[in-house]
């Protein structure tokens, strides 16, 4: 009765300790980013806008020129409507 119903247990063990063992690395590849984030801060360096470039990097040129056409635009409807008046308190 060494297989239940057909399943294949060895087989099951061997997906599911695979999948742990990958877990494990990317637990300690995030471990080794944060610890270069932490380094680069420790140089003076933003952190946020590292992430930035890294974020922008991903992309490709079509993209990053649609994102930043359509921040133009945004930020240019925003100026021309003009500031919000102010509702006061009654």
């Amino acid at each position: 009765m060494s297989d239940v119903v057909g399943i294949p247990g060895n087989r099951i063990r061997s997906f599911v300790e695979r999948i742990e063992q990958i877990e494990n690395e990317i637990k300690e590849l995030n471990e080794a980013k944060k610890e270069v984030f932490s380094e680069a801060k420790g140089e003076g360096f933003d952190v946020k806008i590292l992430k930035e470039i890294i974020k922008l990097r991903k992309q490709d040129q079509d993209e990053r020129d649609e994102h930043d056409s359509l921040l133009d635009v945004y930020m240019r409807a925003m100026d021309e409507a003009g500031p919000e008046p102010v509702a006061e308190a009654a």
